[in-house]
């Protein structure tokens, strides 16, 4: 079976050899890592403009049935945040009433820059991420998205909004939700490429103490950091 035959039978890899699928949600720290450590691997292996990130909908509300926990999240900024310090954070400074209730209009509004080329959705995707973890912007909101949108000088607002307002991506979204479920993809972030190479949580080895999210805390017990990533990005690199 070629490689092209696997990515077309298999929903969750990427399209062509060139891009590398990756399910996250954007409120997860883990995902915050991986996104920073993906950009700047790339950059550092002269790879951009050749190979894109391809971001897909992991959106923990739909696994979990529920919100995901303030408290989880916060008690994972410590950890994560001395992980990888320049991906930004921040602990959320404004009211309870102002957290993200939900990310899947966010989530959607990455899908839908993809019309607009993948370097858009890739920076909407790190703006509205950086806008969470390092500036406290509720990105539950119409607003919020297409004020961040705006920002990034790289998505055009208009039909951002237009897709937003006529729900154009909803259905694509759902449909990596669908692709995700049943274990199919272990968590958020997991990466995939077009020849079914993948990894969850790249590098990273955790557990938790005194608690499970929300009541107690992570520790790390392995990072591999920024080596993986330069072993993801290389192969698909040979790929394409």
């Amino acid at each position: 079976m070629t490689d092209k035959d696997v990515s077309a039978e298999d929903p969750r890899l990427p399209a062509t050899p060139d891009t590398l699928a990756v399910f996250t949600d954007l409120n997860c720290s883990f995902a915050h890592v991986a996104v920073h450590r993906l950009h700047e691997t790339r950059k550092r292996l002269g790879l951009e403009g050749r190979l894109w990130f391809d971001f897909r909908a992991f959106p923990l509300e739909l696994f979990n049935r529920e919100v995901n926990a303030r408290p989880g999240v916060d008690s994972e900024i410590s950890v994560l945040g001395a992980v990888e310090p320049e991906a930004g954070w921040r602990l959320w400074q404004g009211p309870d009433w102002t957290y993200p209730v939900t990310t899947l209009p966010a989530l959607e509004a990455v899908h839908a820059a993809k019309a607009q080329s993948w370097h858009a959705s890739e920076q909407l995707d790190r703006a509205l991420r950086r806008a969470f973890w390092a500036q406290g912007r509720c990105i539950s909101l119409r607003h919020v998205i297409l004020d961040i949108a705006a920002e990034t000088g790289a998505v055009d607002v208009t039909a951002l909004a237009d897709a937003l307002d006529t729900g154009s991506a909803r259905a694509a979204v759902m449909d990596q939700y669908r692709a995700a479920c049943d274990g199919r993809v272990d968590c958020s972030p997991h990466i995939f490429l077009h020849d079914g190479t993948n990894s969850a949580n790249p590098g990273i080895q955790a557990h938790w103490v005194n608690g499970d999210f929300g009541v107690g805390a992570p520790v790390i017990d392995k990072d591999r950091g920024p080596e993986v990533y330069e072993e993801l990005l290389t192969h698909a690199a040979g790929l394409s």
